[in-house]
């Protein structure tokens, strides 16, 4: 029992190991995206996360996607862009898990947080569509950080819609109209013709 025990620590210690090495490039901070947002829709489903917690969470995403907006508009990711991305995505990890056990609950079935709820989600479903438009060659780095500034437009959208802690329906048009507009972005530049070479 002790021996199974150390080999799965020591299994689990290799993995972490492991992971911390996997380089970081335009499709895994994509992907880290996609798992940050769909963090902050679980904790809003949970109650774990307030509305406000949430939009806050945001405005840190909003940050997130314009760094690396900034760090791939030449195709490229530098060793240092990689390590400053990577810190940043760390931080708003953390910042996510620091909101969604700090005690405060919010109220999962209210219709502010199930706006917000709705609004996150879109934001996992454009992420994911970087990432597959990344992975089949159907976005280029350079799009994919146009895509980046566009869906940081969309989570600052987010942010300040759900400042005061309440979402309301004319703020989630205002949102939705930003999603949508990010939307036919996402579409026309995985259907433009240019492919990553």
């Amino acid at each position: 029992m002790k021996i199974s025990l150390i080999a799965c620590a020591a299994l689990a210690l290799l993995t972490s190991a492991a992971m911390a090495q996997t380089p970081v490039n335009a499709q895994t901070t994509v992907q880290r995206d996609v798992n940050q947002q769909q963090r902050i829709e679980n904790g809003l489903q949970s109650g774990k996360l307030t509305t406000r917690e949430a939009g806050l969470l945001e405005r840190e995403q909003a940050k997130v996607d314009r760094l690396q907006a900034k760090d791939m508009k030449d195709g490229k990711l530098s060793a240092a862009e990689r390590q400053q991305l990577r810190a940043a995505q760390n931080k708003a990890s953390r910042d996510i898990e620091t909101a969604k056990n700090n005690g405060v609950n919010g109220n999962p079935l209210s219709a502010s947080s199930q706006r917000m709820q709705a609004d996150v989600q879109r934001n996992v479903n454009q992420e994911k569509r970087v990432e597959a438009g990344l992975a089949s060659g159907s976005l280029t780095k350079r799009e994919a950080a146009r895509m980046e500034q566009g869906q940081a437009h969309v989570d600052r959208a987010e942010a300040h819609a759900a400042a005061d802690g309440h979402v309301g329906a004319g703020e989630q048009k205002h949102v939705q109209r930003a999603e949508n507009r990010q939307s036919t972005r996402i579409h026309r530049a995985k259907t433009n013709g240019t492919t990553a070479g």
